[in-house]
């Protein structure tokens, strides 16, 4: 058989099929879940039902299990474990319409990991829209969850002024801090070592960063003048239609920083932005910042920049949840 081209009739109505045939999958397993969810959830409101009046024990439960087992082999996942698992899954989410709908929209191992890792409603809700507007995998919400990703977005991204007043969803699309445990970088490392990290690994950046990030170029060139000058990294941003370009700086950030950033924002919009797009946003991404410098910095700056920071290893839990609290307590202390 002839090898087929881009313009082969053929081969255009083969990729027809192909995609109608996929189309077709992801639409039988997506009805397949649902059914399946809606067994779970129906199963776990028995259980949790009768439970609750005392009618059924441990020990009923486990013979549910061995009934099931004996007189339909076939069917998989009714272990007595999995069985409490769709009791929790119903108490999890009963009386509330919005997220057990979203749940029931998501596979049981990725259910199971939301609601035996998640403390609070607002996380597992966070977590559920998280997984259905990115995709995530199963190992990929299991790094969020570790990378306390919920945790890190509620704290939100250091803005100037300009940066919150240009669109009111940016705060929403940056993080204050970035955790990218996955480049394998030790702690002594140059600023080229992370960004060639960064570009190997940008599936996983892109993870890290949100799905509306397009990645467009390393050492993506500009010329002013005569000169010839460098971002470190450029992407556009989906959701906010504009350019964002990340400068990466391995040591603590400094004011004079910003100044470069700006540079590079109004080099963009003049020279490289389209006329249906948003002005470009700067990011500087550093190891390290001084609040108090970080705020006097972007307090008078006339760019839409922030300012990040980033981790080589996933944080501890605990202390980002202590820091969280905090945060909230000196928010109801000032609004007292």
């Amino acid at each position: 058989m002839n090898k087929l081209n881009n313009t082969d009739p053929t081969e255009n109505a083969f990729r027809e099929l192909l995609g109608q045939i996929q189309q077709a999958r992801q639409k039988i397993f997506a009805q397949a879940n649902t059914a399946l969810m809606e067994l779970y959830w129906h199963i776990g409101q028995t259980i949790s039902e009768k439970v609750q009046r005392e009618v059924w024990g441990k020990g009923v439960v486990s013979e549910l299990a061995r009934y099931i087992a004996q007189h339909a082999p076939e069917a998989k996942g009714f272990s007595d474990k999995n069985l409490w698992r769709m009791k929790q899954f119903y108490e999890t989410y009963r009386g509330d319409e919005k997220r057990s709908a979203l749940a029931r929209a998501l596979p049981w191992t990725h259910n199971t990991i939301i609601f035996s890792r998640c403390k609070s409603a607002e996380e597992r809700a966070y977590y559920l829209q998280l997984t259905l507007a990115e995709g995530l995998g199963k190992r990929e919400l299991e790094r969020q969850i570790d990378a306390t990703h919920f945790e890190r977005s509620v704290t939100g991204a250091k803005l100037s002024p300009v940066a919150r007043e240009l669109n009111p969803l940016i705060a929403g699309a940056f993080k204050d801090s970035y955790v990218l445990e996955f480049l394998g970088l030790p702690e002594s490392h140059s600023e080229g070592d992370l960004q060639r990290a960064l570009v190997a690994n940008m599936k996983a950046f892109i993870l890290e960063l949100g799905a509306d990030f397009i990645f467009m170029g390393e050492k993506f060139r500009l010329q002013v003048g005569n000169q010839d000058f460098f971002i470190d990294l450029l992407f556009y941003h989906r959701g906010l239609s504009a350019l964002v370009a990340f400068e990466l700086k391995i040591g603590k950030f400094s004011p004079e920083h910003m100044g470069q950033l700006n540079f590079y924002l109004e080099a963009l919009d003049r020279d490289i932005k389209k006329a249906h797009e948003n002005p470009s946003i700067g990011v500087l991404l550093c190891c390290d910042h001084d609040q108090e410098v970080v705020e006097y910095a972007l307090s008078r700056n006339l760019s839409p920049t922030l300012i990040a920071q980033y981790q080589l290893q996933l944080p501890d839990k605990k202390l980002i949840q202590a820091k969280l609290h905090e945060l909230l307590a000196q928010e109801l202390g000032g609004a007292a």
